[in-house]
């Protein structure tokens, strides 16, 4: 394992990986390997490729143009249902990738772990801008992709500085998107049945 991080800290970061994956991958690749490319971190050797010049320029681009698709409404959840199938197996690799192919056992249980997180993430991203683009007013949107756009550098941060303290946030996080899911999930299906479903009569669940 890296020589620099224990195993707390490992797994912390292979978990801040894989969950910010679910909401906002690029943002993830480029800050953290804008981090290892000026020495803020000690990237372990399976991530060492993302502070690459190419990787950053490559990234960096991913996330000049999610920034804004993520603040147009519609859009945004376009752009969420395209990224299903990318943000998953990313989250999942991204963790793995923390422990190398030295560690196969610990690098499949990150992969299981990130992967997880990521779609934890990504599923109540997507099914909240979902519900929020049901609104007229932009200013919803706007503000949760602000938040996200704020929400993940700072746990990629707790997760180098603070495992412990990003541990503890991590769980309260993961079971608030868990219920928040399910009710939005709830939410989307009562208006699916008003106003997509033909009216026969038959009461909304």
């Amino acid at each position: 394992m890296n020589a620099e991080l224990d195993t707390s800290q490992l797994l912390a970061v292979a978990a801040a990986l894989g969950w910010a994956s679910g909401l906002r991958l690029y943002a993830v690749l480029f800050l953290t390997g804008l981090a290892g490319h000026f020495g803020w971190v000690p990237l372990p050797a399976g991530l060492q490729l993302l502070q690459h010049p190419v990787m950053l320029g490559a990234s960096g681009t991913m996330l000049f143009v999610e920034f804004f698709a993520d603040k147009i409404p519609g859009l945004d959840s376009v752009w969420d249902a395209v990224h299903t199938v990318v943000r998953i197996p990313a989250g999942a690799a991204l963790a793995a990738a923390v422990f190398g192919g030295d560690h196969q056992a610990w690098a499949m249980a990150a992969a299981l772990m990130g992967g997880t997180l990521a779609a934890t993430s990504h599923v109540a991203k997507a099914t909240t801008r979902a519900a929020a683009n049901t609104s007229p007013e932009p200013f919803s949107n706007l503000g949760l992709s602000l938040l996200g756009d704020g929400l993940v550098p700072l746990m990629l941060w707790l997760a180098w500085a603070h495992p412990l303290v990003f541990g503890v946030l991590l769980v309260l996080a993961v079971a608030a998107m868990w219920l928040l899911t399910a009710w939005l999930f709830r939410f989307l299906r009562a208006l699916w049945r008003r106003f997509v479903r033909p009216r026969d009569g038959s009461a909304v669940a």
